[in-house]
């Protein structure tokens, strides 16, 4: 995500500062015209202070930079994960703000080939974004939207959610779930592959039921399945699911996966 977004930030109206330790990270900044700042500098300096780093480093990250911000300053996080599961380091007079793409759609309307192969965002494909205030003045949140239009865009939408409500969308409902589902067609696609099907056959006609199917279900086209179809889902989920998967969105079973996500390797 830091190169994502800093390829973004080289032409937004923001001077950024860029702040890496490691020679591969310096020699990837050089090598797209960045320059790297030294911690501190960089600190007595910044507005807004980015956390682009993995969610597990967050916490020793933030106890080494939050004390030497300037009162006021903003720390914009890309995930609820650590200040969820306490392991953001908070400060009563720094505003602490967390934002995520939403990415773009599967049923999208773009017509240009980049967009349409775009599949992450931030290059060519319109996407939303979501963003929440995690400690600090609310006008700081109004303040960083166009910061987060400028780091993922082209964006569509800002919503404003709660953290909590964040922590609800990542990581309970598109990583524990949506991410688990996929991984779980793409296994079954391997397992009609095992059984005989040709490849091919089996990833067009499953990928093209994923489409239909997905457009059907979210409302993006009008019409209904065959009530075969219908009743096939009807036997196949509990074959599928446990009868109590939902918990996977009650809080101490999504504090489990944010302590998963957040705790040091």
């Amino acid at each position: 995500m830091g190169t994502r977004i800093s390829a973004n930030l080289k032409d937004a109206p923001y001077r950024t500062l860029c702040v890496e330790n490691s020679p591969k990270g310096i020699e990837s900044l050089n090598a797209r015209g960045f320059t790297v700042t030294l911690l501190d500098e960089a600190l007595r300096q910044a507005d807004v202070v980015i956390l682009a780093v993995p969610d597990h480093l967050i916490d020793p990250i933030s106890r080494d930079v939050v004390p030497k911000l300037r009162s006021g300053t903003s720390v914009l996080v890309l995930d609820p994960a650590a200040p969820c599961a306490g392991r953001l380091q908070l400060r009563s007079d720094v505003n602490f703000i967390a934002a995520h793409p939403c990415h773009p759609p599967i049923f999208g309307n773009e017509d240009d080939p980049a967009a349409r192969r775009d599949y992450f965002g931030g290059v060519a494909a319109k996407q939303d974004a979501v963003v929440a205030i995690i400690k600090g003045d609310p006008a700081a949140l109004e303040a960083s939207v166009p910061l987060v239009r400028a780091i993922y865009r082209p964006v569509a939408t800002v919503h404003q959610v709660t953290i909590e409500q964040m922590a609800l969308l990542e990581p309970a409902l598109s990583e524990t779930t949506i991410a688990t589902c996929i991984f779980v067609m793409k296994e079954a696609i391997e397992e009609v592959v095992k059984r005989g099907v040709p490849r091919a056959a089996a990833e067009s006609f499953a990928l093209g039921h994923i489409n239909i199917i997905g457009a059907i279900a979210f409302g993006a086209v009008e019409g209904r399945m065959s009530d075969a179809a219908y009743r096939a889902v009807e036997r196949a989920k509990p074959l599928l699911f446990r009868p109590d998967w939902k918990r996977v969105f009650d809080a101490d079973s999504n504090a489990e996966a944010l302590d998963m996500i957040t705790r040091p390797r």
